[in-house]
């Protein structure tokens, strides 16, 4: 009884000392001066302004100077940007005289920066750089957000605003290309990266508390879906589903977490138009309140041709992207074909169909503000196995012509399997961008197999994939909406 009551105290003693850790928070900036930080190239970079760590005015990286490496950690630093502002927080790092930090992991720091010269950066706020790659926006220029970074032997946790944007269970033996062989969890000093001239970024409430050591994290993925999406995330590959519905049970916790888990960035899109349930300005922007702050794309997926008349511009603007398809449309008969529904298509004639149904694709996509056309290429089921014969050269060079000359993104869609390989490889030498997207029925997303399959297959490249733009871009300023509708 003896043995088991101290047994019982050691192990009370024991949680109590490591609750006592977890609660013993120490600022790393005091607001007044860099005591405690050191920078090994351009120091310059680095200044004290109004009780904030400013980096600005070239490369450069200032470390932490504590006496003992950090392991297990949570850091919460509070961040401002300014526009164009490109920074990031180490931890695991140490010291170089100059250069990127090799050495462990960096969580980024940018909401507008898209990158200079032939150099195109689209991972953004919350992003573990180049293996969890985060490419929607998360936080915005000119306002303060928390980012809280949680680490736990193998175990990532990233947080922006609360959010958690990134949760990553680093494998035994992780992939890494050989410039990043050293980004892996290990101990070492916290660092903050001045990015360039035109780069400006605060800090303030930089605070860190040391965890206790837990047991490893079981993977949620096998090791081979861990390196597939590693190899795409250091080569910058924007592995975004921009076609996901909340629908056949899907709830937007359970997308959030598919996301986290597979680590596929999601767009979520309702659908927009006569007879769904978004149908005017005021059942968008209540929408819009339901999504608001989530770490998601917001999509418009614009259905039917009436859309245009339905939205205003500064509504349609609200969302990151719009999308549409070619699958409804009135024929010259003046029947409502919707493709998808065997009993709502017409197909007397297959030249005919074929014939009309590029004419429509042509019209759609010069008059519609759109970003991505979804669905591309999709027949009727009927007509779906002579796809290959039905799509000539002269029709996919008519549909690519319109896309390209309306600056269309073409979707990769992983349920249709569609375009064929032969379209992609031609609608990347005409320069379209790509998007991947899964057009769900059901509560499972998968693994955007087709989508992955092709870009193998016809050697696309990060350069190729298209990422939303600022606002000032969006089709419906540059475009407008037509003034009357057709088909």
């Amino acid at each position: 009884m003896k043995y088991l009551f101290l047994s019982l105290a050691f192990l009370f003693g024991s949680v109590l000392f490591c609750q006592a850790q977890q609660s013993k928070w120490v600022e790393l900036f005091n607001g007044k001066s860099l005591s405690g930080w050191k920078a090994y190239e351009n120091p310059g970079c680095f200044s004290v302004e109004n009780g904030t760590l400013k980096c600005s005015g070239g490369r450069g990286h200032l470390f932490y100077q504590a006496a003992k490496p950090f392991r297990n950690f949570e850091m919460i630093a509070e961040i401002k940007t300014a526009p164009q502002a490109n920074s990031g927080i180490f931890f695991h790092t140490a010291p170089q005289k100059e250069g990127w930090l090799t050495k462990g992991y960096e969580v980024q720091v940018d909401n507008t920066y898209y990158g200079v010269r032939n150099y195109r950066e689209t991972k953004k706020t919350g992003s573990l750089y180049g293996v969890r790659n985060v490419y929607y926006p998360t936080a915005v220029d000119g306002k303060w957000f928390k980012m809280r970074i949680r680490v736990v032997e193998n175990h990532v946790e990233i947080f922006v605003n609360e959010n958690k944007v990134v949760d990553y269970i680093q494998p035994d033996h992780p992939w890494r290309s050989e410039a990043r062989k050293d980004r892996i969890l290990s101990e070492g000093l916290f660092a903050l990266q001045a990015h360039d001239e035109k780069s400006t970024t605060w800090y303030r409430s930089i605070k860190v508390r040391r965890l206790p050591a837990g047991p490893k994290m079981p993977m949620k993925v096998d090791e081979a879906w861990d390196a597939t999406v590693t190899k795409l995330m250091d080569k910058g590959f924007p592995l975004v589903d921009y076609h996901v519905h909340l629908k056949g049970g899907l709830t937007l916790e359970q997308a959030k977490e598919s996301s986290l888990t597979l680590g596929i960035n999601y767009g979520v899109a309702p659908n927009c138009g006569l007879r769904f349930s978004i149908t005017n300005d005021s059942t968008l922007a209540a929408y819009m309140d339901t999504v608001k702050g989530q770490p998601i794309f917001r999509g418009m997926q614009a259905e039917g041709r009436e859309w245009v008349t339905l939205f205003s511009p500064k509504a349609i603007a609200k969302f990151d992207y719009v999308f549409t398809d070619a699958m409804t449309f009135t024929d010259t008969k003046g029947r409502r074909n919707r493709i998808w529904i065997p009993e709502e298509v017409w197909v007397d004639d297959k030249q005919q169909f074929m014939d009309q149904l590029i004419g429509k694709i042509e019209a759609i996509f010069s008059r519609e503000p759109v970003d991505i056309y979804v669905n591309p290429t999709v027949l009727p089921a009927t007509l779906m196995p002579e796809y290959d014969q039905l799509w000539t050269d002269e029709r996919i060079e008519r549909m690519i012509k319109v896309l390209a000359d309306n600056h269309v993104a073409l979707e990769i869609n992983a349920r249709y399997k569609v375009p064929s390989a032969k379209i992609i490889k031609m609608a990347k030498k005409a320069g379209l961008k790509f998007t991947f997207g899964t057009n769900n029925k059901l509560n499972e997303l998968g693994k955007l197999e087709y989508c992955l399959q092709m870009i193998q297959e016809c050697g696309l490249t990060p350069d190729d994939i298209f990422i939303p733009g600022p606002d000032s871009q969006k089709p419906v300023f540059v475009k407008g909406l037509p003034k009357k509708i057709t088909g």
